[in-house]
């Protein structure tokens, strides 16, 4: 069965299997013990943190293991605005982070801090002045900025960015985990964390660097293990698999990267020629080279993914229709892109070239399996109507692509200049109605007053 959700969790490198293996009969000792085992244990810590700092470009000493990358991006947020508590409290962050940055930033405001959100293109990228710009804002503590989105799989411009942070005199903390399996984050950045389940490395380790002389000052309780930073006794065996993995795939990587990075554009392009009424969201061009992300109009993005894992598919989705929340993932909000019928297809490393190509030959009878289901329209022909006619749908009550297909099958019965007003209390509406409105031509007015969508027919 194709695993294509490689962004969630990559499958364990069969050198992480063997490094963790090895490390259970090696590793169990206590590494702050001055006896044998202890020894032992301490030299196995010590040889992977080595490891694990070059493959990052840190020095040792300033590598610390966490018990996930969620608790490295906490630890790193908190113990960098809490060291610069007196410069401000002021946090900047790009509004396509990784949700551990979102909850962190939650949590600083409502300890009394502020934040500023900066907006994205429709790529899913800052602009870089923007981004520069709110970063030097006096009282700004600390600036976040991944270096690939975990959705879209677009690049931000990090570097850049690590630059001006440093000549403004504000910490730049950047979140690794979608790319370091990759490449080194170029650029003088401040922090760095990242996540080993990502690259093929073992779930519960992440690496959190704060670079010397970046001012940090670790909250909570602390102990003498990881520089105060991690306190508890360290999961060595799966430290010890998580470097052995990283370096395993950096030796990799660039042949990898370009094998995987033609699959992907084969699926953008094949997903774009098969399937009618879809758009795939991320940049075309600065991105990772294993994802890719399509949502696909009329469709209900709970059932397209049970249906492609009916097939033999696992990917995910980032649609209303697929959270327990029950609003489109934030990512897409921030891009202003369609949500419904979302699909990200993440391949990872050894991904079947022959897997591929079938995946592209089942999606289209997929996708026109779950529009028929839902009863959406085929075809963008509309009959006249007379002049001057005006419609209400009310969608109330129903979760999208329900009033979007509703939409659909009004349009026609008013006449060019005429408009249709849905009535719809689902959040997915206020991006998916607009994003309709682009792929058939029609004019979005706006929202009229809450959940009043009107849309004015104009061909």
């Amino acid at each position: 069965m194709p695993y294509f959700d490689a962004a969630s969790a990559a499958p364990l490198h069969p050198v992480a299997r063997q490094a963790l293996l090895a490390s259970l009969d090696e590793g169990w000792a206590d590494p702050a013990r001055l006896y044998r085992e202890g020894r032992r244990a301490r030299l196995l810590l010590d040889a992977a943190r080595e490891a694990a700092a070059e493959a990052v470009g840190c020095r040792p000493d300033e590598l610390v293991f966490t018990p996930s990358g969620t608790h490295a991006v906490h630890t790193g947020i908190a113990g960098a605005l809490a060291a610069r508590r007196r410069v401000g409290r002021r946090l900047v962050h790009s509004a396509v982070e990784h949700s551990s940055v979102l909850h962190s930033a939650d949590a600083h405001v409502a300890g009394g801090g502020s934040v500023s959100e900066v907006p994205v293109s429709s790529s899913g990228a800052v602009d870089l002045a923007d981004f520069v710009r709110e970063a030097g804002v006096e009282g700004t503590a600390l600036a976040c900025l991944q270096s690939a989105n975990h959705e879209v799989g677009t690049l931000q411009p990090v570097e850049e960015v690590a630059h001006a942070c440093r000549e403004a005199g504000v910490p730049l903390l950047v979140d690794a985990a979608q790319s370091l399996g990759w490449g080194r984050v170029e650029g003088p950045w401040s922090l760095l964390a990242a996540s080993a389940h990502k690259w093929g490395g073992p779930a519960g380790v992440g690496l959190l660097v704060v670079r010397k002389g970046v001012r940090f000052a670790a909250q909570g309780p602390v102990d003498e293990r990881e520089a105060g930073r991690a306190p508890g006794f360290v999961n060595l065996p799966a430290v010890v698999a998580a470097a052995a993995s990283l370096r395993a795939v950096r030796a990799e990587a660039e042949e990898e990267a370009a094998r995987l990075r033609g699959l992907v554009e084969r699926i953008r392009v094949g997903v774009g020629a098969s399937v009618a009424d879809v758009e795939v969201v991320g940049d075309p061009v600065r991105r990772l080279p294993h994802v890719v992300t399509f949502s696909c109009l009329y469709v209900d993005g709970e059932s397209l993914l049970h249906a492609l894992d009916a097939e033999g598919f696992s990917v995910s989705s980032g649609s209303s229709c697929t959270s327990s929340t029950l609003t489109p993932s934030h990512v897409l909000r921030a891009m202003r892109v369609l949500s419904e019928g979302n699909v990200r297809v993440s391949l990872p490393w050894g991904a079947a070239e022959g897997d591929v190509e079938r995946f592209l030959r089942v999606l289209p009878g997929v996708v026109e399996g779950v529009r028929a289901a839902l009863g959406a329209p085929s075809g963008g022909a509309h009959a006249a109507a007379p002049a001057g006619t005006s419609l209400v749908v009310d969608a109330l009550g129903k979760r999208c692509p329900i009033p979007v297909i509703e939409l659909a099958k009004v349009i026609g019965e008013v006449a060019v200049g005429g408009t249709v007003t849905v009535l719809a209390d689902d959040a997915a509406a206020r991006l998916d109605i607009p994003a309709w409105c682009g792929m058939r031509g029609q004019e979005y007015v706006g929202e009229v007053g809450e959940g009043r969508y009107v849309v004015r027919r104009v061909s």
